[in-house]
């Protein structure tokens, strides 16, 4: 028996797929969303959002997420926890297949994130959401005069650290070089910042505290010297980059030479007709929890004009 064919398929249920998902249900279009391996996103494991419009006194970002899928099931939109392993997007329709599973799609909408790169150090896992971030935009009020640290030496690296400066009393970059990889005018910018002190060509060891007091320091170890050594802080930031979940579309639909999903300037839509791309999986820029739903709710319209241009939207 033949798989169903859908109008319009979901990929990811963060912030910019559960508000296509609305917005897709509120058409008429029955959207079906699979979730992945990480339902509801990187806010699954943000504790605290106080930047998200409509909440006074913050949101948990579990709690965001399940008001925001329990709307988008209020309009008629189904889900399936599935991880997506291979996908034939350039023929109509589409297919996705995963889990034993195999779905068909008359239009896709990609918003399958990006993930934070992380040191991967048992520490540092331990107190994700206890002081702890990737995120300085979303998590820098809570240091507010705090001393951080932040690791890594690129221009993610180097924006956070300034951006930090407004919040903490000092703000730590440690780098495992003694020169910065960011652009020159950033790099100026951050060395005549008075706040900022940089631990050259030293490497985290471990983050220092418990998720019941928080970040009390790091033990970094000099890698020239081998020399180890703690810096007091209360929160830590790790920015080495950010790499976009879009692996499973390698070679069908046209990406940056990092992996994020190109799109048409004001669009979501990609070079593949009935393909649209929502959220980090096509932002390297902003990647926030409200810029994403935007383009959610973008790439929902996109593909309902798309439907109804080809004549199969009812």
């Amino acid at each position: 028996m033949a798989e169903e064919v859908r109008k319009v398929i979901i990929l990811g249920s963060g912030p910019a797929g559960m508000t296509a998902a609305i917005y897709a249900a509120r058409a008429n279009l029955t959207p079906l969303v699979l979730e992945g391996v990480q339902p509801g996103g990187q806010l699954m494991i943000t504790s605290d959002v106080e930047n998200y419009p409509g909440f006074i006194e913050g949101v948990a970002g579990p709690q965001l997420m399940d008001v925001m899928r329990k709307q988008a099931e209020r309009f008629g939109a189904t889900f399936d926890q599935v991880n997506v392993e291979r996908v034939e997007l350039n023929r109509d329709p589409k297919i996705l297949e995963g889990d034993g599973k195999t779905y068909r799609c008359r239009t896709l909408i990609i918003a399958t994130g990006a993930s934070a790169r992380w040191l991967d150090i048992e520490s540092e896992r331990k107190l994700r959401g206890h002081g702890v971030s990737a995120c300085a935009t979303c998590d820098g009020f809570f240091f507010r005069d705090k001393v951080i640290a932040v690791v890594g030496g690129g221009d993610t690296a180097v924006e956070e650290a300034t951006f930090l400066t407004r919040f903490g009393t000092k703000v730590y970059v440690i780098h495992r070089r003694d020169k910065l990889r960011a652009s020159k005018a950033m790099q100026e910018r951050a060395l005549k910042n008075p706040k900022i002190e940089f631990v050259w060509d030293a490497t985290v060891e471990e983050v220092l505290g418990s998720p019941e007091h928080g970040v009390q320091g790091v033990r970094v170890r000099n890698v020239k010297t081998g020399r180890v050594s703690e810096l007091e802080c209360q929160g830590f930031f790790v920015a080495i980059g950010h790499s976009p979940n879009t692996k499973v579309f390698e070679g069908q639909v046209d990406m940056d030479p990092t992996g994020y999903i190109k799109t048409e300037p004001f669009s979501t839509r990609t070079n593949v007709p009935g393909i649209f791309a929502a959220g980090d999986v096509q932002d390297r820029i902003y990647r926030q929890a409200v810029t994403a739903a935007g383009t959610g709710c973008m790439a929902a319209l996109d593909a309902e004009r798309y439907l109804e241009e080809k004549g199969i939207s009812e």
